[in-house]
């Protein structure tokens, strides 16, 4: 196992430890909480289609957020897990369809819309155990986000490409034509340094109880 792959596991067993000591009251008081403050996010208010994830356990809660963005008329797309540990994703239509699957997750029971769906989204909010000062992520190690984030990069620079052979000067917006990538923490999961492993990728905001913080210009 390489330095970073065992300082990951160290870490998200340290993160996982003390989110276990927190209280139903403390998770639903900071899901009030950062609720607010991620529909503050200027990428939000703009954003038609927003990739989300259905928080589960004590995780930094996302529920109310999801209502929120689907109250305002926000296409929300949540994923589905696939036996491969891709993502498939499929449309939020509230919390009643939503069904039990694997690991604990909770899944939309509407229409699968493929695995590039997520290409439509403006923001896509990833689940996270940690974020450092330059945006690094730490996730839980199952690869999914990998592939998703893989594939928004593909499709941001496929964009790119097709902007320089087309449009002359003005082709430098499809440079930036990925989504913004956002994430839910608590206020101690904004750590001094994340272990990254060459495919790791930045995120652009995060939300805590206590605040946001943006790493780069998005």
């Amino acid at each position: 196992m390489s330095t970073d792959m065992s300082g990951k596991s160290a870490l998200r067993k340290e993160l996982l430890a003390a989110r276990r000591l927190l209280s139903e009251e403390d998770v639903r008081d900071a899901s009030a909480v950062l609720a607010g403050r991620a529909l503050d996010l200027p990428e939000l208010a703009a954003a038609g289609t927003v990739a989300a994830y259905v928080s589960v356990g004590r995780e930094p809660g996302t529920r109310a957020l999801l209502d929120a963005l689907r109250e305002r008329g926000v296409r929300v797309l949540l994923p589905v897990l696939l036996p491969d540990n891709d993502l498939d994703w499929a449309a939020y239509d509230g919390a009643r369809r939503l069904v039990r699957a694997g690991r604990g997750l909770l899944e939309p029971d509407g229409p699968r819309l493929g695995v590039g769906a997520v290409l439509d989204a403006r923001v896509v909010l990833l689940p996270g155990l940690a974020v450092d000062g330059r945006g690094m992520r730490l996730g839980r190690g199952g690869g999914s986000y990998d592939r998703v984030l893989a594939r928004l990069e593909r499709a941001a620079t496929d964009a790119g490409a097709d902007g320089d052979a087309g449009a002359g000067a003005g082709a430098g917006a499809g440079a930036d034509a990925g989504p913004a990538l956002a994430v839910l923490l608590y206020d101690h999961e904004v750590v001094e340094r994340v272990p990254e492993e060459p495919h790791d990728r930045p995120v652009h905001v995060v939300v805590t109880p206590g605040g946001t913080r943006r790493f780069t210009g998005k």
